[in-house]
């Protein structure tokens, strides 16, 4: 299966689409679980469950955004992008990076947010599957995934056209960019490999970094750096977008948070943070969910200072540093679902979304981050979306 190794707060106002308020909030709120130990720190104290108490209580209510609110739980879960083994993980939400014209109103345009990525197709599924049902290594637990969704390489590789990043991506490669047809030069491929619909012998599972809901500027070779030339003969530049981007970075950026802000996403994220955050990150929940990853990945599960064996510390370090970390449990429960569906008040740049995504070629090629504003959460269901709480 390939090669593997073993906040801002919006601040808009908001209204409930079923009108009455219920208790959502309270019991997600309640199964925080102590996380013993996890990254170090400890259990989660008073204040850090207030503090969650409230991220996820003004979530719910459509006070904060999907944005917001999962670089809220990233943080509290140890994650930050002062570290690039512990870089905060956002969700691909997106399945279509091929057709002419996104249209967010339809479920298919969206990926399965209750699947991890390896279980996105029926195929790759069913072989990790058979591989944890079939392990018989008695001195490592059974898993699905001997990669991971985030490490240092995968953020690196995505950014790798900034620096200092270009640089951090060099120091992982011994001094050289990666193979070209190794490196981040297509979204739609990006997504194909980690999806599995490319082919299911693939080992990829990665999920996607803040960036691509905000900062356009990753995606473009401003740089020239010399990145080479892939088999096919064509040099790598800037990241190929799909067609309905057209060809522009800040518009690519626009309909990726518009994407993550959507009717759809909204009803539907709390999978992901199951899976992620949640009752199905570890145990029984993420057996069922096909969500089991190499166990030294886990906070927890690696003591690097404890090990009396030098080779034994320095693979438990480069696993660490290298191959991926799962972010600290927040959730013992499932996670409630958003029951409100807000109109915010939108700046005109992104009036055009409120339905269908009808991308225009733009006279700029790419705008500032700092144009990158609150997006949309449709105020009406799409199609297969639960109404009210």
């Amino acid at each position: 299966m390939g090669s593997e190794m073993c906040i801002r707060d919006s601040g808009v106002g908001a209204f409930r689409a079923g009108g009455a308020c219920d208790d959502a909030a309270a019991r997600a709120a309640a199964s925080l679980v102590d996380a013993a130990g996890s990254g170090g720190s400890g259990s989660m104290g008073w204040a850090a469950r207030s503090w969650l108490r409230d991220k996820s209580t003004r979530w719910q209510d459509g006070r904060l955004s999907n944005f917001d609110y999962l670089m809220a739980l990233n943080t509290l879960a140890g994650r930050s992008t002062s570290d690039l083994t512990q870089y905060p993980v956002m969700p691909w939400v997106l399945r279509d990076y091929s057709s002419e014209t996104l249209d967010l109103s339809q479920p298919g345009t969206f990926r399965d947010l209750s699947k991890p990525m390896g279980a996105q197709t029926a195929e790759r599924a069913r072989r990790f599957a058979e591989r944890y049902a079939g392990w018989d290594d008695a001195s490592i637990p059974p898993f699905h995934y001997g990669t991971h969704y985030s490490s240092a390489a995968l953020v690196t590789s995505f950014l790798v056209r900034l620096q200092p990043f270009s640089a951090m991506h060099r120091a992982l490669q011994e001094g050289r960019f990666d193979h070209a047809d190794r490196l981040f030069h297509s979204v739609r491929e990006e997504w194909a490999l980690a999806s599995g619909e490319r082919g299911c012998d693939t080992g990829c599972v990665k999920e996607l970094i803040p960036e691509f809901y905000y900062m356009p500027d990753f995606l473009l070779n401003a740089h020239e750096l010399p990145l080479g030339r892939r088999q096919d003969g064509l040099r790598v530049g800037d990241v190929e977008l799909p067609p309905w981007a057209r060809g522009c970075a800040a518009t690519f950026v626009r309909a990726m948070r518009a994407s993550l802000e959507s009717a759809y996403c909204s009803a539907h994220l709390h999978g992901w943070i199951d899976l992620v955050f949640g009752h199905k990150q570890t145990g029984r929940g993420a057996e069922e969910a096909l969500n089991v990853f190499y166990y030294l990945t886990y906070a927890g599960r690696a003591d690097a200072a404890s090990a009396s064996d030098p080779a034994e510390r320095a693979r438990i370090v480069g696993q660490l540093c290298h191959f991926g970390q799962t972010p600290s449990q927040l959730f013992a429960a499932p996670h409630a679902q958003r029951h409100t569906l807000l109109r915010a008040q939108l700046p005109p740049l992104l009036e055009r979304w409120e339905r269908t995504a009808r991308l225009r070629p733009r006279a700029e090629h790419a705008e500032p981050a700092g144009a990158i504003r609150e997006i949309a959460v449709v105020a009406r269901p799409a199609a297969g979306m639960a109404r009210g709480g």
